[in-house]
């Protein structure tokens, strides 16, 4: 069962996924977490706070539908690993439209915003990281600075596909086959 910050910030990744930073209002946030305003200040402290918070929980979020799987469900090589964890990202539910969309709201509010923008480089570096120890566990002879850098690549790549999918762009069948198609290039790069 949610606890009530997790109900807010599920909510609040909702309203900024669908309304933008802008339309992030704390009276309206409560309405659609159904708590009041003051609970929510007690929480968060002020509006920066969910912010900072809801940047959390959209990372832990996508960490969990990335990396969850079966207990009963065959190992994975690492190279099937890379693969999915990035695919997954391109998934076509309503946590993932939701998750994609805040995400890109934040980014882009984060240029008129430093603390976001320190907090949003924080977890785009561990998210790079964490894509380039994949491709580390497929090409464990690759030097770190190319697995950084092939890191990097990928993930600023799935940044923007899924923008241009989730924007109408593109269709999410096309936008995995050219992450699949990048996947392939970084590692024969790699070799």
């Amino acid at each position: 069962m949610a606890t009530r910050s997790d109900q807010i910030l599920e909510a609040a990744a909702r309203v900024i996924a669908r309304r933008g930073i802008r339309g992030l209002r704390v009276e309206e946030l409560a309405a659609e977490a159904g708590v009041s305003t003051a609970l929510i200040y007690y929480y968060f402290k002020d509006r920066s706070g969910i912010l900072r918070r809801t940047l959390e929980y959209i990372n832990d979020r996508a960490e969990r539908y990335t990396t969850e799987r079966a207990a009963d469900a065959p190992p994975l090589s690492p190279r099937e690993q890379l693969e999915e964890t990035l695919l997954l990202e391109l998934q076509d539910t309503v946590e993932v439209r939701e998750n994609s969309a805040a995400w890109g709201e934040l980014r882009a509010s984060a240029v008129f915003d430093e603390l976001l923008r320190e907090d949003l480089a924080r977890a785009t570096l561990t998210w790079t990281q964490e894509v380039a120890a994949l491709l580390g566990q497929v090409q464990p002879m690759a030097s770190a600075v190319a697995l950084a850098s092939a890191g990097e690549r990928l993930t600023a790549l799935l940044e923007g596909l899924s923008m241009r999918w989730l924007g109408g762009g593109m269709r999410i069948e096309h936008a995995r086959a050219l992450l699949r198609g990048a996947i392939d290039a970084e590692l024969a790069g790699l070799r």
